[in-house]
């Protein structure tokens, strides 16, 4: 008689041969360490602390506050439209594996590559814009230390950046079971991180700093120059960053325990948990952080949070709470370096990426992707180069993130709907709502494309220019290129989803999962009365 796990793994090995792949990970995350991982990439108060400038300048408190439970909601649809593909379908390809197999034979394989090199782009640009946001965080105690007398150049911050980079690459090349076992701890101090500044700023907080309630909740103050009702807008690129990327548990399905049912609660209640924390971090902060905006904007600290921490807590307790925010955030970067090498990993085994007979190998020794992770390390720092352009250069590398991550998160999504196919949902369905509710998600996605394609102020010139529409474009433009390219393009043999196992018939797979059914009843009717 098989044991209740060993046969929940039978189950995940046969969900996974009828989506045509051979297990070739060990499954060592647990449904808890699958929300760890989603909800350790989130981050919260160090990824608000590192997007906190798109907020303030563009509606202040009000901003903060409303539009972040705006922007929630909308991601939270986000969330639950992915996590019915991802209950039907758990697969590392995730996102480019749903295209293919929901859209049309007509235009799957374009699709499928869109949305793959989408996916492989924005998951490094969020690699980068994390570790970043780390590496600037680190310039901030820094100088927070010299009593704000130090300021870091741009090679200064690259070069702790570079070095971020390295340390996440070495760390994400152990083996599976250690990655696993340390998102529990990741969840752990992010959520202590979270309530110690829910409760401990409000407490710290000299009352020349506290703002009233119709201060801190109403107070609407633009000072980049757009319309209020468009700057309101590009505030949602805080939340938007911030909540992002959950698509990390749909790549590392394969390694997870009860995948068709861990992924998509992993997602959804990871988005639910950190907009509710998250919205609770801003109210805390618009209450504490006075009413000089632009002071915090421009302080030679270089970080709003940064700042309104020293305002209340002062040098030494700043510091003290402030090791811990870069301590998250760096969790958060062996997070999704984890994740980003899962998702390269796939699209190399279907042999899409340059390279792809040297990306899709395992090490025969840790059992996990070695060289896909050192190339997402690589590409992560050719994008940290941008930072020597100028700040809205390394800037676009948030937006980056964002918008590309969504192009790839909205087209599996309308496939679904759109196109003929056979899709058979999982043990995440919300049956009747599944259609508004994608509505509601594919349109706010569209919306925030376009948004965030637009540079800070409406009076900009080359230097202050939003280069995301230049970066994510060139990259799909090439992508493209190379897809349609003479006798060697994409277009003459890439096919999608390339299954590296034999075909495995819809008998064969029934016979697996009555099997498996059956073992998993015999083991719960086994367990003695008052165990």
């Amino acid at each position: 008689m098989e044991s209740q796990q060993h046969a929940v793994a039978r189950a995940d090995e046969a969900l996974l041969a009828e989506l045509g792949y051979k297990q070739e990970f060990k499954r060592a995350f647990t449904p808890l360490e699958v929300f760890g991982i989603a909800f350790s990439i989130i981050g919260l108060l160090p990824s608000i602390a590192s997007v906190l400038f798109y907020a303030v300048p563009n509606g202040g408190p009000a901003s903060m506050v409303w539009g972040w439970a705006a922007a929630s909601f909308f991601i939270l649809c986000v969330g639950m439209s992915m996590a019915e593909l991802g209950s039907a379908a758990p697969t590392s390809g995730g996102l480019y594996f749903w295209t293919h197999s929901l859209s049309s034979p007509r235009c799957r394989n374009l699709l499928a590559w869109i949305v793959g090199y989408s996916n492989t782009i924005g998951t490094i640009a969020s690699v980068a814009s994390i570790d970043w946001g780390c590496a600037v965080q680190v310039m901030a105690a820094v100088s927070i230390g010299s009593d704000q007398a130090f300021t870091a150049t741009s090679a200064q911050t690259f070069g702790v950046y570079v070095a971020i980079v390295l340390s996440h690459a070495v760390i994400c090349c152990l083996g599976t079971a250690v990655l696993a076992r340390l998102q529990t701890v990741y969840v752990v101090l992010n959520v202590c991180l979270c309530l110690a500044v829910i409760i401990g700023l409000p407490a710290a907080t000299p009352k020349a700093n506290m703002n009233s309630a119709s201060y801190a909740l109403g107070n609407f103050t633009n000072l980049n120059g757009w319309t209020d009702g468009y700057a309101f807008i590009l505030s949602f690129l805080a939340p938007a960053w911030t909540i992002g990327s959950f698509d990390s548990s749909v790549h590392i399905s394969e390694e997870s325990s009860n995948a068709a049912t861990a992924v998509p609660w992993a997602i959804v209640s990871a988005i639910g948990i950190a907009g509710i924390l998250g919205w609770a971090i801003n109210v805390s902060l618009t209450f504490c952080m006075g009413s000089d905006l632009e002071s915090l904007l421009n302080s030679p600290v270089g970080q709003p949070m940064a700042q309104i921490f020293f305002n209340s807590f002062g040098q030494k307790g700043t510091l003290a709470l402030w090791s811990f925010v870069v301590l998250v955030q760096y969790m958060m970067g062996s997070s999704m370096v984890l994740a980003s090498s899962r998702q390269t990993f796939a699209f190399s085994r279907d042999g899409a990426l340059p390279f792809s007979s040297v990306l899709y190998r395992m090490n025969s020794f840790t059992k996990t992707p070695v060289n896909t992770v050192w190339f997402v390390a690589v590409i992560s720092i050719i994008l940290g180069m941008l930072s020597f352009a100028g700040p809205q250069a390394i800037n676009a590398i948030f937006s980056l993130s964002v918008t590309a991550l969504y192009i790839a998160y909205s087209i599996p999504i309308i496939a679904r709907f759109v196109f003929t196919n056979d899709f058979k949902p999982g043990p995440f369905n919300l049956g009747i709502f599944s259609v508004p509710v994608a509505v509601i998600a594919v349109s706010y996605m569209c919306i925030m494309d376009i948004a965030f394609f637009f540079p800070t102020t409406p009076q900009t010139d080359v230097a202050n220019m939003n280069y995301t529409v230049v970066v994510l474009g060139g990259i799909l433009f090439l992508s493209i290129v190379w897809y349609y390219f003479p006798v060697y393009g994409g277009v003459h043999w890439f096919t999608g989803p390339v299954s590296n196992i034999g075909k495995v018939t819809e008998e064969n797979a029934s016979s697996i999962r009555e099997s498996v059914e059956k073992n998993i009843r015999e083991d719960v009717t086994a367990v003695p009365v008052g165990v």
